[in-house]
């Protein structure tokens, strides 16, 4: 009977496919971590709004940079300043406190139009790789911290990498990370981390999936990882089928907290799922799910090649991040069990009911979630470095 409930758990497990936070994953998973909690990432809260940030259309000359040159010393962190005026970018609030080691501007001396050039390699993206974009930030992070080791390719050469777990095997977005890590190569030299990039890219993300209501300042100074571990992603991801406290014990081994968990998990509703991660909720007579939506996924799930298909995750608003997500829980219109879980306990289903009532409330919720994230063990010039190509790390 246990190898039986092993293969199904990885049968489910493998069917995720470009979503954020798809089938549970952009959570922790309560089982046993093989590395030591995390310290609680500092309080973080947004103000109103600041005016649009500027965008410069000629920008002044990158620092020159020579390949035989050592690497610059990693910047000082600094408040971020305005380039030199042109047509503004989205408005964003301003963190009253950044997450210790990190800065808002933080690459305005070394490298001003880095957050620029990620931006408009997200903005060629197509909706499905920037839904990507945004679990990929979540998958880096709740895995050895915001390190971009989820990047790699290899790094020890007895383990497969992170990238190659179950969970993370249908992770999109690297060709955008690749994209905008080789224009800042060419402009800057080697002084922004792959890690930066993925929390630009999925805060990028969320601006244009939200039709560019939810933006923010991501600080930013993180050190790339240089360890990376396949057996190290079921440990931390949790499955399609965890439960409310599942869900609530993994989200605070890294230091978040339980609104926090429903908050994020707002990014549900944008994306696509393979429809083995479900099946279960399709013909089980215990499901809550709606009959007509039982229906629905019936047809467009039955496979007579047997094709695992893959079906939208809100069928209602699809391409946009929205609280959508939210009403869908309450009307039992979610794909996963991992969903419908949240109205299983008194504080989540009343987050749930608060952020399906209030759309405001929930995007600036989730703009301030989406930093203290990004703040999970942070690597320093300590234990990180500068990688010059995001999937392999420095040779020396």
């Amino acid at each position: 009977m246990a190898k039986l409930t092993a293969a199904l758990t990885v049968l489910v497990l493998v069917a995720c496919v470009g979503r954020p936070c798809q089938a549970g994953y952009g959570y922790p998973n309560p089982m046993p971590s093989p590395s030591p909690q995390p310290s609680t990432p500092p309080p973080y809260t947004a103000t109103a709004p600041s005016p649009p940030p500027p965008t410069p259309v000629t920008p002044s000359a990158p620092p020159p940079y020579s390949p035989s040159t050592a690497t610059p010393p990693p910047p000082t962190p600094i408040a971020a300043s305005s380039p030199p005026p042109s047509t503004p970018s989205p408005p964003s609030p301003t963190p009253s406190t950044p997450p210790t080691g990190l800065a808002v501007g933080y690459y305005q001396k070394t490298c001003y139009r880095a957050e620029n050039i990620v931006r408009e390699a997200v903005r060629g993206a197509s909706k499905g790789i920037m839904a990507g974009l945004i679990r990929l930030f979540f998958h880096d992070c709740f895995v050895r911290g915001c390190d971009a080791s989820v990047l790699l390719d290899t790094a020890d050469p007895n383990s497969a990498t992170e990238k190659f777990g179950i969970p993370n095997l249908s992770l999109r977005g690297f060709e955008v990370i690749d994209a905008a890590k080789a224009r800042i190569e060419k402009e800057c030299g080697n002084v922004v981390s792959c890690a930066d990039i993925v929390a630009f890219a999925g805060r990028d993300a969320t601006y244009f999936l939200s039709n560019k209501k939810v933006y923010f300042d991501m600080p930013a100074g993180r050190y790339d990882g240089r360890d990376s571990f396949i057996n190290e992603t079921l440990f931390n991801l949790p499955p399609p089928f965890a439960t409310v406290e599942q869900l609530k014990a993994g989200f605070a081994s890294k230091g978040l907290n339980t609104d926090e968990m429903v908050t994020l998990s707002g990014a549900h509703t944008i994306g696509i799922s393979h429809c083995s991660s479900f099946s279960d909720r399709l013909t089980s007579n215990s499901s809550d799910m709606d009959p007509t939506l039982k229906s629905t996924l019936q047809a467009e799930c039955r496979s007579n090649s047997g094709n695992d298909n893959t079906v939208v995750q809100d069928n209602k608003t699809p391409d946009n991040l929205d609280n959508m997500y939210y009403k869908n829980v309450l009307s039992h219109e979610v794909l996963f069990t991992s969903d419908a879980a949240l109205m299983m306990a008194t504080d989540t289903s009343d987050a749930v009911r608060a952020n399906a009532k209030d759309t405001n409330q929930w995007e600036e919720k989730f703009k301030v979630a989406m930093v203290r994230m990004g703040a999970i063990e942070v690597k320093t010039i300590a234990n990180g470095e500068i990688r010059r190509s995001c999937r392999v790390v420095n040779a020396n």
